[in-house]
């Protein structure tokens, strides 16, 4: 009830505003007439002041009084019939004003808004903030304000700051953490990561410092050393550089969705791209060095052999490397259509599943991959791990998932 006293309040107060100028015109043109005939009559009175002080002629007088009643006479004639047109003139915008805005401002809320829904302060929302980020930013900046000494809570937020592009906030958070909590490679990726953010993207010397402390932590960190990698090659050495992503390209599982782009900085630097499989998690076919003829690229099972079903042979390896964009494409798409064939005669394949879903993905068929998940999600049902784990891929690479497990 209170909302709606203050809209009828706010719709009065709206009304008066806009009707004000209108009202006062009317009173305004009164006034000026008025106005002027006093400034007349003033000028008779001073006239007859001029004449009895022998300033002027009784000649000129009369010239000048007959001047002076012409204009007071017309001022005077005006009255009567310029009064009635203001009220006939500004009658229908008063009506449109008083009764058609505030019934047309009503509909449109009642049409857009949410009368229903309950009021909600500021306290209330921070107690169930839902889904809104900001909110959420809100109360962990509230509770960090009262026990700086959070390492979780600093923890927590430093990764949001980072997502929501407060970069040196976020800077500031992961420094806590890592001085609250001490250091791990998470919090030292992301610090390394919020300084480059910093520097528009350059690995500076504190950041590589922050990532060598997180491979002493964690020798086998791909990120950490991605970025190190990325730091030699930003120097100008480009040899060691390269070197540095061909050992991680070494280092990497075969399906590993960072391996494109590895792959792209090492044909950068020099060196030739080892094969990866288009059909991996992340890999885009388009992506330079991700070759989809590369020997053991089998959509089927990572590190087959070229003689698995559904394997590019040497010929095939060959002639991709001569192939246009456009034929290649149909390549990819003739190795995703060989997996998806044998999963129809095999579905009990959950890795295949998952690629074959990723792999429509990739190539952005999203109906064929909603239908992949289907047919994957009634071979691993959700009530299962395998089945959670679909669901969750899905909503991940964007898929709809209503009806996929009917």
């Amino acid at each position: 009830m209170l909302f709606w006293i203050l809209v009828a309040a706010l719709t009065a107060a709206l009304a008066v505003i806009l009707l004000y100028p209108l009202l006062r015109g009317a009173k305004a043109a009164d006034n000026i007439r008025a106005g002027e005939a006093a400034v007349y009559r003033d000028q008779l009175r001073e006239l007859d002041r001029d004449l009895n002080g022998g300033l002027i002629t009784p000649e000129e007088a009369d010239y000048a009084r007959a001047e002076i009643g012409r204009r007071l006479i017309a001022v005077s004639a005006d009255e009567p019939a310029e009064t009635p047109k203001p009220a006939r003139h500004h009658r229908f915008t008063e009506a449109f004003v008083l009764l058609v805005l505030p019934v047309l401002g009503l509909c449109l809320y009642l049409t857009t808004g949410r009368p229903d829904l309950p009021s909600q302060p500021l306290e209330a929302r921070l107690e169930n903030p839902g889904n809104d980020v900001a909110v959420l930013i809100t109360k962990a900046e509230r509770h960090l304000a009262e026990k700086p000494d959070d390492g979780k809570g600093w923890d927590v937020l430093a990764p949001i700051y980072f997502r929501t592009m407060r970069v040196n906030d976020a800077q500031v958070a992961y420094r806590n953490a890592i001085r609250l909590l001490g250091p791990n490679p998470v919090r030292l990726d992301g610090l390394a990561e919020t300084l480059m953010a910093v520097s528009d993207g350059v690995v500076t010397e504190e950041a590589r410092q922050v990532l060598e402390q997180s491979l002493t932590l964690e020798p086998d960190n791909p990120r950490a050393r991605f970025y190190i990698a990325l730091s030699m090659e930003q120097a100008g050495r480009p040899n060691e550089a390269r070197q540095a992503f061909e050992a991680l390209a070494k280092q990497s599982p075969s399906d590993a969705p960072w391996l494109p782009l590895v792959n792209q900085h090492i044909a950068m630097n020099g060196g030739a791209p080892t094969g990866t499989d288009p059909t991996a998690p992340g890999a885009d076919p388009a992506a330079p060095g991700a070759d989809p003829a590369a020997p053991g690229a089998d959509p089927a099972a990572p590190g087959a052999g070229p003689a698995a079903p559904g394997n590019p042979t040497q010929q095939d390896v060959a002639a991709a490397e001569t192939m246009s964009a456009g034929d290649r494409q149909q390549m990819i798409r003739g190795m995703v259509d060989s997996l998806d064939a044998k999963l129809s005669e095999d579905p009990n394949n959950f890795e295949g599943w998952v690629r074959l879903v990723r792999s429509y993905a990739v190539l952005n068929d999203k109906d064929r991959a909603a239908g992949a998940l289907k047919r994957g999600l009634a071979a691993f049902p959700p009530p299962g791990e395998q089945g959670r784990q679909l669901l969750a891929l899905a909503r991940e690479l964007g898929i709809a998932t209503e009806g996929a497990t009917q």
